[in-house]
């Protein structure tokens, strides 16, 4: 089976121009739910080809935005220039030497289905996170997971799925608990904002007790 990091270097060259309303639903999401706060130092996982670093540099004194793929992280840097914004490339279940300060602000987006046992991420997050500070978390929503949907994208070789792991609500909140973070909201995406149907995204918004 193909790696996650190996799926998202070869991904990085379609993904902002392929349809995908997964990618599309998540940064709405993190848009509207981090609106309103004041932030200076972000740290983004997951930052992908910076579809969501274009925003968060805005409201940041200064963001390192952090992925697994070297590719991934190249369109983003072509992207994204400013002096303030520092792209590295890591793997978030090694240790987070990427983090050497304490942030106000953690974001995860499309990352948490790509890891099996959240417990010590975070345990990695919580000594790095101010007290007070937030952690967005943006998904596919465990819904869409349970009928079977999957972040994938084709090739010349045919559709490449990307390895995921099934994570319940539950499995997110109290994970956030067992490491000293609550819960400021909780809040569902939908296709065409149709209730009726099954949530696209489910987003969680913490905060470091």
């Amino acid at each position: 089976m193909i790696s996650v990091k190996e799926a998202y270097n070869h991904w990085a060259e379609q993904y902002d121009t392929n349809k995908n309303r997964t990618r599309d639903l998540e940064a709405l999401s993190l848009r509207e739910t981090l609106a309103d706060l004041h932030v200076e130092h972000i740290l983004e996982i997951g930052c992908g080809t910076g579809k969501n670093t274009e925003w968060l540099q805005t409201i940041a004194t200064q963001l390192t935005a952090v992925d697994l793929s070297e590719e991934m992280l190249a369109k983003a840097k072509a992207k994204i220039t400013a002096p303030h914004v520092q792209f590295l490339q890591a793997d978030i279940l090694q240790d987070w030497t990427f983090a050497t300060q304490a942030y106000d602000l953690v974001t995860f987006s499309l990352v948490l289905e790509h890891i099996e046992h959240l417990d010590p991420i975070f345990q990695k997050l919580a000594p790095i996170c101010q007290p007070g500070g937030h952690v967005y978390i943006g998904e596919l929503h465990p819904f869409k997971q349970y009928s079977g949907t999957k972040a994938r994208f084709e090739t010349e070789a045919g559709v490449q799925i990307v390895p995921c792991f099934d994570h319940h609500i539950s499995d997110f909140t109290m994970a956030a608990k067992r490491n000293g973070f609550g819960i400021v909201t909780m809040q569902e995406y939908f296709d065409e904002n149709d209730r009726s149907t099954i949530p696209r995204i489910l987003t969680v918004l913490l905060k470091k007790i």
